[in-house]
């Protein structure tokens, strides 16, 4: 069995932005050089040697978490991301 990246990980939620039409990054920076929570965006967050797909929700940052499972290890994850990206491409047909 092959090992999963955070890179890997990275491509999937990348191209899950890119499908919905979500901002690209959490934050972005405006004319001031303010940072500002780009709401909508989907990333990956990393705590307790695991990892999690969470939602950018309010323009704080504030942030939900996408399959309510907690941190879960990258391959569990990337089960997750791949099924979610079926449904979203599934669901354009």
């Amino acid at each position: 069995m092959e090992r999963i990246t955070r890179a890997q990980l990275d491509y999937l939620v990348s191209k899950i932005n890119k499908q919905l039409n979500r901002p690209e990054e959490p934050y972005s920076k405006d004319a001031a050089g303010r940072y500002k929570a780009n709401i909508g965006n989907f990333h990956i967050s990393g705590a307790y040697g695991g990892v999690s797909l969470e939602e950018t929700c309010t323009d704080g940052g504030g942030v939900t978490s996408t399959f309510r499972c907690g941190h879960v290890s990258k391959r569990e994850l990337y089960t997750r991301l791949v099924a979610f990206l079926d449904g979203i491409e599934a669901g354009r047909k």
